[in-house]
């Protein structure tokens, strides 16, 4: 078939969607937005159908409450409006690592279509998958229909995102903007966990890193080291600054010198154009990307991630609210343990001391400590206390790697607030967790 063959409309692609249908999208700025911002239209002649996102970005339409009967959808990572529409009972969490979430699930289930967003063919026809091969490769080659949205303002990357147009069965012509995530400022306590962090950061190192405020303040306190290196999960804003300013080069990295490595991009414009024909930058599949033993073969390997709360034996809570889930564990497992299988690699996870919390009787927001004596009830362990390295709060570092349950729960006393230390504390000696010798 011609290029000109392949080409359909919006319409024709919705028509393909059945009853029972599983359909599969890109994770982040590689979903189908056209297609999922307008999947609610077809609800009154299809039942059951599940859509699996991760990370997804489209405006929810189909999550609303009168469309539960016609969707399912199963999220590796929750967005805001999953977590909005989770009370409708059509919404469930995948359990994954990231770089096993594509395997697994092709394992379980096999998506009748697989559909998410690209660039424009090039001279040769060539389509880059753009801003994530996360899974979305595999499940191209899975799916028994593969729709791409190829749009022009869409960069085209390298890496092993390259697919033919002859090897997609329909293409959708579009022109939306790239979906972006706005730069989130940093706070004094960001500053001062960004500060800290920096200062076990050697020139020379590759590192990992997320988004938000701590990310960001840990980019802006990198700003006179040399010649670091990426292999990261997601290519963030932050890191493009840092590439631009010359701490970034890549020169130093024992796998894949001289590259900036990740499995998925999301950001603002400035990322998008940076990434856009640079071979500097590789999209790689998140099964080897976010592998910990490929993580591992960099020497000198930083991972820093971030918690919700983290209990006095160092489990760390990084996606749910009790058992209410939040957000999902992502690469932190992967990227944590990986940095550590990695020579003189090191692995941070990072939280504000306190929260700002509703009290359920009184209705008033209430000041409690993140460092706790356990997890909330339900509360799900993303990270094991035993690969947990370094945990950071706006008061220290807690190094807990190769220490015992009793140093590990004086020090993280240590770096909690100093209002919550003392409760913390008694606590710990109630719970039998803490003797006096």
């Amino acid at each position: 078939m011609s290029y000109k063959d392949k080409v359909i409309t919006l319409e024709q692609a919705l028509a393909m969607v059945k009853t029972d249908d599983v359909i599969v999208t890109g994770l982040g700025a590689a979903e189908a937005k056209l297609f999922m911002d307008n999947i609610h239209t077809i609800a009154d002649r299809v039942r059951n159908v599940t859509i699996t996102n991760c990370l997804s970005m489209a405006n929810g339409e189909f999550l609303k409450e009168e469309y539960k009967h016609s969707f399912n959808i199963d999220g590796w990572f929750f967005s805001p409006p999953l977590r909005k529409a989770f009370k409708n009972g059509n919404i469930s969490f995948i359990p994954n690592h990231l770089h096993l979430a594509g395997w697994k699930r092709l394992d379980h289930v096999k998506p009748n279509i697989y559909v998410g967003s690209a660039s424009m063919p090039d001279e040769h026809g060539f389509i880059s998958l753009s801003c994530s091969n996360t899974y979305e490769s595999q499940m191209i080659n899975e799916a028994a229909v593969v729709i791409l949205e190829i749009n022009p303002n869409y960069p085209r990357t390298f890496g092993d995102v390259e697919i033919h147009y002859r090897d997609v069965d329909y293409l959708m012509e579009t022109d939306y903007a790239v979906p972006s995530i706005p730069d989130v400022p940093s706070n004094g306590k960001d500053a001062k966990i960004g500060e800290y962090i920096a200062e076990h950061i050697h020139d020379g190192d590759t590192l990992q890193l997320g988004i938000g405020g701590i990310p960001n303040a840990v980019a802006a306190a990198l700003k006179d080291k040399k010649d670091l290196g990426i292999h990261t999960e997601m290519m963030t804003s932050g890191m493009v600054d840092l590439i631009e300013a010359g701490v970034i080069t890549g020169k130093k990295k024992t796998l894949h010198k001289g590259k900036h490595v990740a499995t998925f991009a999301l950001g603002n414009q400035k990322l998008y154009d940076f990434i856009n024909n640079n071979p500097s930058v590789m999209i790689l599949n998140g099964k080897y990307v976010n592998d910990p033993a490929i993580i591992g073969l960099n020497d000198n390997m930083v991972s820093i991630n971030t918690a919700l709360e983290v209990d006095l034996t160092g489990q760390v809570c990084s996606e749910s609210i009790g058992h209410i889930q939040f957000s999902g564990t992502g690469g932190q497992a992967d990227t944590a343990i990986g940095a550590q299988n990695a020579k003189n690699g090191r692995s941070f996870i990072a939280l504000y001391s306190t929260a700002m919390v509703r009290n359920p009787e009184t209705g008033e927001k209430e000041e409690v400590s993140k460092i706790v004596p356990f997890l909330k009830p339900g509360a799900i362990v993303s990270l094991s206390r035993n690969d947990v390295d370094m945990v950071v709060t706006e008061y220290g570092i807690a190094h807990l790697r190769g220490t015992n349950v009793r140093e590990r729960i004086l020090r993280l006393i240590a770096i909690a607030h100093p209002d919550f230390r003392e409760q913390l504390t008694k606590e710990a000696h109630e719970l039998g967790l803490l003797y006096d010798k």
